[in-house]
């Protein structure tokens, strides 16, 4: 069924991110150090964590999304494996993102989540705009 995989990981990546917020709390407001983290508030790793923290949530929400309607238009759109699959792809963004802050990778991650997501979203608006009037 597509479509349901994308709900149950994007609640389930929306909750990880979720929580990774409260870490992101912990670092400004009790961490040992934190006077340095909150000066590093438009730059650096502080940034980044929160440009991961804001677009993971961001792009769960667009998977619960996209999955709710490629299962509730599953017998009048076309090709919603692929574009389910897509929007599953574009959560490899924010964990890119964290994938360079902790572990110094390199970005492509987040290029090919940005690109996959974007390539999803923009299919599926051709696709129902394509798609045959419902009221018939």
């Amino acid at each position: 069924m597509n479509g349901k995989n994308n709900i149950a990981i994007g609640f389930l990546t929306m909750g990880l991110f979720m929580a990774y917020g409260f870490l992101l709390i912990y670092l400004r407001d009790f961490a040992p150090g934190k006077e340095e983290w909150v000066n590093s508030y438009p730059i650096g790793k502080h940034f980044e964590t929160r440009l991961a923290h804001v677009h993971g949530n961001l792009f769960a929400f667009l998977n619960i999304l996209i999955g709710y309607l490629l299962l509730k238009f599953n017998d009048t759109l076309k090709n919603t494996k692929a574009i389910s699959w897509l929007a599953l792809s574009g959560l490899l963004m924010p964990l890119g993102i964290l994938s360079e802050v902790y572990l110094g990778f390199p970005p492509i991650f987040v290029l090919i989540g940005a690109i996959t997501m974007t390539a999803s979203v923009l299919w599926l608006g051709v696709s129902f705009y394509k798609m045959k009037s419902l009221a018939a």
